[in-house]
């Protein structure tokens, strides 16, 4: 029986950091990396693709850091 994959539908997913990384808030997830038991996401600027970066997939899941869908500033301060 085959293992349950986690974060099955973590590439091509959109992001929207609560701080500037480099300048930018729009990111996408275009890589996934399984290291262990941690799964790592790649993510890259929707607005310049130089910038990117891998963090841990379960960041991702904090409310307080990534919001998920790309937000307008004015979105993500009301909520």
């Amino acid at each position: 029986m085959k293992r349950k994959q986690k974060f099955p539908h973590l590439i091509g997913s959109k992001w929207t950091s609560c701080q500037k990384i480099d300048g930018w808030r729009h990111f996408q997830v275009v890589n996934r990396k399984n290291q262990n038991a941690i799964v790592f996401a790649e993510l890259v600027s929707a607005c310049d693709p130089t910038v990117r970066f891998w963090l841990n997939a379960r960041l991702l899941k904090e409310q307080a850091i990534w919001q998920a869908g790309w937000q307008s500033l004015h979105e993500s301060e009301t909520q």
